[in-house]
């Protein structure tokens, strides 16, 4: 006897898979419903507005004047922690269920990524014939012998040191005799170096200012001179080295972010580099300032960071205990960055920073 299939519509192999495609059509539609209501865009307001409020913030931080408490260098001084506030704001989004805050963070993220995306990842690579390193070893660094015999060990060629004091300093000479033959202290900087230095000099940041600065004797003025530049011989020709330690920046409720003195080192030290007739050089120092801050224009204009170039993240050295900024640079034109990283502390308040170069 024949048999007749009853199978109604929709059951069997071919059934089955016409059932899944269409109870997942209306999941769809009622998504597409629900996100195209106008409740999910209305909530949120406040949150949509402080996430364009935010991106502009940052998209426009070269606009915010230095005319009350200096506000767009201390806001560019610390740019990289504003995108702190994206996830906060992205959870507050979520929370409200709030579409337009969703959407608004757009902005603040694809302009924070354009900024500091590139520091991310490491672009470092093997290579250089020469290492590069730069310390504040810091005027109360309690263990200055046991500092230098860490620096040492890096494996730098040339060392920069900033905040040398006169009682520290022979133990910084006697602790690196072995390791660098070649060395000089001008004032509170100094470079020691494994390759010969020749016109060593140092350099006016204007540290003295006003009608009484040119009266001052120069062995006075020496004493607490705060930059240099000398020659590296090198095997590829002769490199200027720079080293520089700029005026402090400080935070207080009358003057907002103080840097008079840093920006008038900045701009002389500038000046210096533009005198420089050695295509390749090197600068290394404290100079109290991130490149994001519009202080370093006369700097960052003709020089680039290696840290920049070819670091790894961020490369924050200030304070030592939780650093939160890179103040501390090695700073290059006419030579090849190939690596950058920040050294473990030495009693400093300070982080040493070095970098692998070609010449």
């Amino acid at each position: 006897m024949t048999q007749v299939d009853t199978a109604e519509p929709g059951q069997g192999g071919a059934g089955r898979r016409d059932t899944g495609a269409g109870t997942s059509l209306p999941r769809i539609r009622r998504a597409i419903r629900a996100a195209s209501r106008p409740a999910p865009w209305k909530r949120g307001r406040v949150l949509a507005a402080l996430a364009l409020l935010l991106g502009l913030f940052m998209l426009l931080h070269a606009q915010i004047p230095n005319r009350i408490g200096n506000l767009g260098s201390l806001v560019e001084t610390f740019l990289p922690w504003f995108g702190l506030f994206i996830p906060v704001l992205l959870i507050g989004a979520l929370w409200r269920r709030s579409a337009s805050a969703v959407a608004a963070l757009l902005l603040p993220v694809m302009v924070w990524l354009n900024l500091f995306g590139g520091l991310l990842g490491d672009k470092s690579h093997p290579g250089g014939d020469l290492t590069v390193a730069e310390h504040n070893v810091g005027a109360n660094n309690p263990d200055p012998a046991g500092a230098a015999r860490d620096l040492a060990a890096s494996g730098a060629d040339l060392l920069a040191l900033v905040e040398l004091t006169p009682e520290d300093r022979g133990t910084y000479e006697n602790e690196l005799a072995k390791t660098y033959p070649y060395h000089t202290v001008q004032g509170t900087v100094g470079l020691w170096s494994k390759l010969p230095l020749s016109d060593t000099q140092p350099v006016d940041t204007k540290m003295d200012y006003g009608p009484l600065a040119d009266t001052k004797p120069a062995d006075i003025k020496m004493s607490y001179n705060r930059a240099l530049r000398t020659t590296v011989t090198t095997n590829q020709g002769p490199l200027a080295v720079y080293v520089a330690h700029l005026g402090s920046a400080r935070v207080n409720p009358r003057a907002g972010f103080w840097t008079a003195h840093r920006d008038r080192n900045a701009q002389a030290l500038g000046e210096a580099i533009a005198a420089e007739q050695n295509e390749r050089m090197v600068l290394l120092g404290d100079l109290n300032g991130t490149m994001d801050d519009r202080a370093f224009d006369s700097i960052t204009s003709q020089l680039r960071s290696v840290q920049d170039t070819a670091g790894n993240g961020f490369g924050f050295t200030w304070p030592a205990q939780f650093p939160a900024v890179r103040i501390d640079q090695i700073l290059v034109r006419g030579v090849k960055p190939e690596s950058s990283w920040v050294l473990p502390a030495s009693g400093s308040d300070h982080l040493p920073v070095a970098a692998r170069i070609t010449p």
